[in-house]
């Protein structure tokens, strides 16, 4: 069946972008787009990539075989994936390089002498290599909390629910991801619904993105499952609406770096849409146990087993966000420099970020995840905290970078000896006490910054 291609992608040099122009035709646009220019000075680039062009596979195997990886098999779909087999990054080399042989040095989509066709996904190499800085980040997708929060904090505390034998299968979501021509991921949602981005190495991949407003026409009649192999033969009685979908097309070259945004079909929900469907799902499971003492304990582990999380491990990462831009609020209305325009964009970039944050705990009401799982987070224990400190730092070198200042993290010693007046004794339990620390912090600091 062929798609219908109603768009292409844009392409424009990242170098050329700032990063307020990049959230303003994008990121709030809801746009893909191709980034070049980005990568000419990542070390990736230069020891993946051989002289002739393709893989540097010897390097790779030489210097990070031993690492234990997930490889997909493109050929053997298991449930809504493809079947995953774990081995070492040497012996996926080797299978790459036999099958590569088999082939006659060609380059051929499918497997040979009955091997398999495999990919290499999820690998967590900037966790199990931190020494090694194969890329960085490019500024326009720095504003990166899950991560930077995971660089700190483990997301659950619950045993049931977080193996420390595990530690980087779970630690973060920055991937590498290998594969020979024909490799492939089933029509998919990101992790968390998040917007993603994707930089090209070496070699070409093909993209197909399907607009928000069509997401529908993926699913089957109960909106329950979607389409796995866009360019199989869909079945039109299961799902009715495929035939209609028109979708936009891109080739990402080598050195580009491609903007997924959230809505893009995989990325249909933000997190806290996606958590609240998903907790629906969970309890409607187990409908039968409603009457059970611990039945809401059940559809939270439930809900962090399936989703990644569950409301009580959100409520604390917003919490400890809401903290560290206070934070920085409160160093900056009490600086000695007087604003200037690249620090006033800072300035309402941190309130733009706490209104995010009051606004999603305004739904959270309703539910109200923090008081019901007995959270209590206070905000003179967090700066009493190593890890708090730690992230409270890498919010601000991100405040820094994207808006090239200096002043938010110097002297960091000084932060546990920050005076709040009242903000410095606030307790967050619910999520109706997040929305008035929030709005007290914003009235007690926001007089430093009138005009």
């Amino acid at each position: 069946m062929g798609l219908k291609i109603g768009g292409r992608v844009q392409k424009v040099n990242g170098r050329e972008v700032s990063y307020g122009e990049f959230v303003e035709k994008y990121m709030a646009q809801n746009q893909p787009v191709v980034l070049t220019g980005l990568m000419d000075d990542w070390r990736a680039c230069k020891d993946w990539v051989s002289p002739n062009g393709k893989p540097n596979l010897h390097f790779i195997s030489t210097h990070f075989g031993k690492s234990k990886v997930q490889v997909a098999d493109c050929g053997t779909r298991e449930f809504t994936d493809q079947k995953r087999i774990e081995m070492t990054v040497s012996e996926f080399v080797d299978h790459w390089l036999h099958l590569s042989s088999a082939n006659n040095g060609g380059n051929c989509d499918c497997g040979a002498a009955g091997k398999p066709l495999l990919y290499l996904k999820d690998w967590h190499f900037v966790k199990e290599y931190p020494e090694y800085i194969a890329y960085r980040t490019p500024v326009d997708f720095s504003d990166d909390w899950l991560n930077l929060y995971l660089d700190k904090f483990h997301m659950h505390n619950d045993p049931d629910t977080y193996s420390e034998r595990n530690e980087i299968s779970c630690s973060d979501y920055r991937f590498v991801y290998m594969g020979a021509k024909g490799t492939w991921t089933p029509l998919h949602a990101d992790v968390f619904r998040s917007y993603s981005w994707s930089a090209n190495v070496c070699g070409k991949k093909q993209w197909y993105f399907l607009p928000p407003s069509q997401h529908h026409l993926v699913f089957d009649r109960n909106m329950k499952s979607t389409v796995y192999n866009i360019f199989a033969d869909v079945s039109q009685s299961k799902f009715p609406g495929f035939e209609k979908a028109v979708w936009w097309e891109c080739t990402q070259e080598e050195n580009e770096v491609i903007f997924v945004p959230s809505g893009w079909y995989h990325q249909v929900h933000n997190l806290w849409d996606l958590l609240l469907k998903d907790y629906t799902e969970a309890s409607d499971y187990i409908e039968d146990l409603k009457g059970c003492d611990d039945f809401e304990e059940l559809c939270q582990r439930n809900l962090a087993a399936n989703t990644g999380m569950n409301f009580y491990d959100f409520f604390i990462f917003i919490v400890r966000f809401a903290f560290a831009n206070v934070v920085l609020l409160h160093k900056l209305a009490h600086g000695k420099k007087e604003p200037n325009q690249k620090s006033s964009e800072m300035i309402q970039h941190i309130y733009f970020n706490l209104e995010s944050i009051r606004s999603i705990a305004v739904k959270m009401k309703n539910i109200d995840a923090g008081n019901r799982q007995g959270v209590l987070l206070d905000l003179r224990k967090n700066l009493e905290d190593h890890s708090f400190i730690e992230l409270y730092a890498a919010v601000g070198k991100t405040y820094e970078l994207i808006h090239e200042q200096s002043e938010v993290t110097q002297a960091l010693s000084q932060c546990k000896e920050l005076t709040f007046s009242s903000l410095i004794g606030s307790q967050v339990q619910s999520s109706e006490d997040l929305v008035t620390f929030i709005d007290d912090a914003l009235t007690e600091l926001g007089g430093a910054f009138s005009g």
